[in-house]
């Protein structure tokens, strides 16, 4: 199986380590998708990785907590979620580099765009976590502005759904699945695909996104090779 995008950042949502358990992390279902991260990787992709954190936070239903100290906690929240891919990804015997864009130092490097590339040069996985280490950014916008740093050819958003609908398909048996979407159609429609900051910044890069799930981790190799799954996110 040969490779079409060489060096990509896949996006994992906090909610897709948990499994069936809908919080915390659940490590036989993270055992699963790292396998699928390292067929992936096998047929050499160069992988990078931002988890979410929504498993066991977020800062946008916390109350009254203060903004900033609330997406503050989301971000501890993702650096867990990274030792955990990491750990199970050593497990199988794949080299792995955490980075944060907070600094702790005793358990990750720090972020350092020039050190993430050589990592993945060298073959490494890196997972990125912390988000961009500011508030009131979110994890989406972190992979828009990760990928665009370390010039990835393309972003894997990793789903509980198989693509971009126009309306929630749990909810609505008529709703229809985009093949191919633009990033003006996901703005001016308000499709959940990514935030807005972060569709924003995709297009105004021109990094491609595409969306398809992770309930079958298989996905992963899949779209480094370029099948044709879920939807992809390109401005025309």
């Amino acid at each position: 199986m040969s490779v079409k995008y060489k060096r990509v950042l896949l996006k994992l949502s906090g909610e897709a380590l948990s499994g069936d358990k809908g919080f915390g992390l659940d490590m036989d279902t993270i055992q699963t998708i790292c396998k699928g991260i390292k067929d992936a990787h096998d047929l050499g992709a160069e992988i990078a990785i931002v988890v979410g954190g929504g498993n066991f936070w977020r800062g946008r239903s916390s109350g009254e907590m203060e903004r900033t100290r609330a997406d503050q906690i989301g971000m501890l929240a993702t650096s867990m979620n990274a030792l955990a891919v990491a750990d199970a990804l050593e497990h199988l015997g794949v080299e792995v580099r955490v980075q944060t864009a907070l600094s702790m130092q005793q358990i990750a490097e720090p972020y350092i765009r020039n050190r993430a590339i050589r990592h993945l040069e060298k073959g490494r996985v890196i997972i990125l976590a912390c988000g961009t280490g500011n508030p009131f950014f979110s994890t989406d916008t972190a992979s828009a502005l990760r990928a665009a740093e370390i010039n990835a050819d393309i972003i894997f958003k990793a789903t509980m759904v198989d693509g971009v609908y126009d309306k929630d398909p749990k909810k609505y048996a008529d709703a229809k699945k985009y093949d191919t979407l633009t990033f003006s159609r996901v703005l001016a429609d308000q499709l959940a695909v990514m935030d807005s900051t972060a569709a924003t910044m995709c297009r105004d890069n021109s990094l491609p996104i595409l969306v398809f799930d992770i309930l079958h981790p298989e996905n992963i190799a899949k779209a480094v090779a370029g099948e044709p799954i879920g939807t992809l996110v390109v401005e025309q």
